[in-house]
């Protein structure tokens, strides 16, 4: 079962994560700087309060008339520094309120069993703490709005060269072995993105020689298998007339086909194949080449068009899909041409599961309901002329009535060539459109 995720750029998680850290640190620094100034002015205030309270204890009055911001035994006095006064020590004392400014105290005792006590809101220095919050803040915003933008250009660099390198790897994988991830990443830093484009390239090198080495062989296996093939169809000739001669020159003419479908597959993987381009009527060509091939299908125009292509390659992707329908399917064959879209259709038990996943692959012939026999060779060869076209097959089952969907409801299997709108080139063709 597939799991679903949030897709999210390369760009926007380092944006976050420096965001988030930045955001972090300022308000850890926010706090420290808080605390600090705020205890910092209590401190001095408690200072300034006990400066205050010794200065007006000197006074010879004091005992008779105190300054109207000095009080004798306040009744309001904190319990904790009344207990210091009476004890004989002076001291102060910051009283907090909870929807309030605190209140900074300062006592001392005086000779007669009194105490003399100051008290003052901390109103002014709390305005200066409420302004250093506001700076704090705003330079906390600062400093996340900065780091995302510096993270969303770090980020943006380093998916960019990403990008660059996923889409230089995806040319690579479409065939174009002239492409090199390292190249298309460029730039002057070096970075784990150019140790990953090394990688890939070397690993695109590797896997290349790897299947050239392999075309090479299969190719010259072909190759040199055609001369002693020739010979035992020549052979054959010459047996006298009977039921073992027929035998024989079946086979031999089989092993004929299977050695020049290899030979054409290896040409084809070779990337040399060139098309040869002409004009012609799409419609009027398929019917006329399905009455040679399978008279006994039904073709319809829907829609003709002029089409530039390659008709000899035409004609065998045409052939290989009616003989694919023909072994494999079941009657009747439908051959429909709309434009530039030419569907072949049997009402055979479909496709196997293996090819409509991964596309035809050669020598792999899928399930026994449709490759009882065969090489897997037909619609490989198919799949490669499409793509000297510039062109492109697809391949799908039709359901069962009713909708069902299950192996072995299917009520035919439908192989689809879209020609393109633009002829491929002299240089090469055009790569084939992966369809999801």
């Amino acid at each position: 079962m597939r799991r679903l995720g949030l897709r999210t750029g390369i760009r926007w998680k380092i944006s976050f994560a420096i965001a988030a850290v930045g955001a972090l640190i300022a308000t850890a620094l926010s706090l420290v700087v808080h605390n600090a100034a705020r205890v910092s002015m209590l401190e001095s205030a408690r200072e300034v309060q006990m400066e205050r309270v010794q200065f007006i204890s000197r006074s010879a009055e004091i005992t008779k008339k105190p300054p109207l911001w000095a009080k004798l035994n306040d009744p309001d006095l904190p319990q904790e520094l009344r207990d210091k006064a009476r004890s004989g020590r002076r001291g102060s004392f910051v009283q907090e309120h909870r929807n309030a400014a605190p209140e900074v105290w300062a006592a001392v005792p005086l000779g007669n069993g009194q105490i003399l006590s100051v008290h003052t809101s901390f109103t002014m220095n709390a305005n200066m703490m409420k302004d250093l919050d506001q700076a704090l803040i705003a330079g906390s915003l600062a400093v996340v709005v900065a780091g995302s933008a510096l993270g969303v250009l770090i980020g943006g660099q380093i998916s960019r060269r990403l990008r660059k390198a996923a889409a230089a790897a995806g040319k690579v994988a479409q065939g174009n072995t002239d492409v090199r991830v390292r190249e298309a990443v460029g730039g002057v830093v070096r970075d784990e993105t150019d140790d990953l484009a090394r990688a890939v390239d070397a690993m695109a090198a590797a896997l290349q020689q790897r299947l050239e080495a392999e075309r090479r062989v299969t190719a010259d296996i072909a190759h040199e298998l055609r001369t002693p093939v020739t010979g035992l169809l020549t052979a054959a000739e010459l047996l006298p007339p009977g039921r073992p001669t027929e035998l024989v020159r079946d086979r031999a003419q089989a092993m004929r086909v299977l050695v020049e479908d290899v030979l054409e597959v290896a040409r084809l993987d070779g990337a040399s194949e060139r098309a040869e381009l002409q004009e012609i009527a799409l419609g009027e060509f398929v019917a006329r080449r399905v009455r040679t091939l399978m008279p006994d299908a039904t073709v319809r125009i829907v829609a003709d068009e002029i089409v530039a292509t390659d008709p000899r390659r035409l004609e065998r992707i045409l052939g290989n899909l009616l003989a694919n329908a023909a072994r494999y399917g079941k009657p009747p064959v439908e051959v429909d041409v709309e434009g530039r879209v030419v569907r072949v259709r049997d009402h055979g038990p479909g496709f196997p599961e293996a090819l409509l996943r991964e596309g035809p692959s050669r020598f792999r012939t899928g399930s026994s309901d449709r490759a009882g026999v065969g090489h897997g060779l037909g619609l490989t060869i198919a799949a490669g002329q499409a793509r000297v076209l510039g062109a492109r097959l697809t391949f799908r089952n039709v359901a069962a009535p009713g909708g069902v969907e299950r192996q072995g409801a299917s009520a035919g299997a439908v192989a689809v060539l879209w020609l393109p709108e633009h002829a491929p080139t002299s240089t090469g063709s055009f790569p084939v459109i992966q369809l999801p």
